[in-house]
């Protein structure tokens, strides 16, 4: 009778496991949102205007030292712009200060240094009580190391699929050049 017991109570929280995972998979679009954003010039960008495409989400900033990646984002988005693929570019001066300028200042900087030509957005915080929406959703859908939620630095990259799912987080090392199989199996999937 106790292995019956004990056979029904763990069925039971197996069934609640697998239904609170389904459950969070209908839920998991970045579009379930309904956010609007600012982009570099405070013009307002409404996220599903996106819908139906890779995404790549970047907090960046101009004086660290993996700006230079804003070469391989460049490169990744020319390749893969006119197959569906977005890159939206934050940035935050939460990370030692690197990112101090103004919107003016940080869209110059992209320009002429990178020749940037993907969307940059209005300059937010990825942790903190003043995190944006956006950041908050990411964390939590796609957690770092060991479940930590915590953006560590500038340059954290969050994988989008079509369907507005957070499909992989990248630590800052992680190069763009590193992830392009993945944008591209994304782009080619249905």
């Amino acid at each position: 009778m106790k292995s019956i017991n004990l056979f029904l109570l763990i069925s039971f929280f197996v069934a609640l496991f697998i239904y609170s995972l389904e459950g969070k998979d209908m839920e998991q679009s970045i579009y379930s949102l309904n956010l609007n954003l600012l982009d570099i010039d405070k013009k307002p960008i409404k996220l599903s205007e996106f819908k139906g495409k890779v995404l790549l989400i970047v907090n960046v900033a101009s004086k660290c030292g993996f700006t230079p990646q804003y070469e391989g984002l460049e490169k990744l988005y020319r390749k893969f712009k006119n197959n569906g693929f977005e890159i939206l570019a934050f940035p935050c001066n939460q990370f030692g200060s690197q990112e101090p300028g103004t919107n003016e200042e940080i869209k110059n900087f992209c320009s002429t240094k990178y020749n940037v030509t993907f969307r940059l957005f209005d300059k937010i915080e990825v942790n903190g009580p003043n995190e944006h929406p956006l950041y908050k959703y990411l964390k939590d859908a796609q957690p770092g190391l060991m479940g930590t939620k915590d953006i560590k630095w500038n340059f954290t990259k969050f994988l989008i699929d079509k369907n507005g799912k957070v499909v992989e987080r990248y630590a800052p090392q992680t190069t763009p050049e590193s992830i392009e199989k993945e944008i591209e199996k994304l782009l080619n999937s249905k």
